[in-house]
């Protein structure tokens, strides 16, 4: 999962832990939803995911697939243009929610930006557990 997405919650390593088969067949399935150029680019992948995380409000996938999405070639324009788009179908909030997220990896240097990936993707590297008020999961892992 690291190796894939360049990151992993600390929920999912439980997972990998004590059920190995069903990680390895999600994980599949992620690869062929959005680490494929196969139809359609990656970075457009990631840009419609970060549309659907800003409407469920999950605020860390959405900061990793806004890093993903830059990872994979979309330009900050076009980060910004996709969370434009989500203010007709999502609403003013789901609209709010891409923008803080975005405001969230501005505020992350670049270097320091690519430095976290690369710890993220280290086998054992560790990424903080972030909490949500509803006890929701983050993200997914669309």
């Amino acid at each position: 999962m690291r190796r894939d997405r360049g990151y992993i919650y600390p929920e999912w390593e439980l997972v990998a832990r004590e059920a190995p088969d069903f990680v390895t067949a999600y994980n599949e399935l992620y690869r062929q939803a959005l680490a494929t150029d196969a139809r359609l680019p990656v970075k457009y992948r990631e840009l419609v995911a970060l549309g659907i995380l800003a409407f469920r409000g999950e605020p860390d996938g959405l900061v990793n697939h806004i890093r993903r999405a830059l990872e994979h070639g979309a330009t900050r324009d076009e980060v910004l243009g996709a969370i434009e788009a989500t203010i007709i179908p999502g609403g003013a909030l789901t609209f709010l929610n891409g923008l803080r997220a975005l405001a969230r990896v501005d505020a992350e240097p670049t270097a320091t930006r690519r430095k976290k990936t690369s710890r993220e993707r280290r086998p054992g590297g560790h990424r903080p557990a972030a909490s949500r008020p509803d006890g929701g999961s983050r993200d997914g892992d669309l």
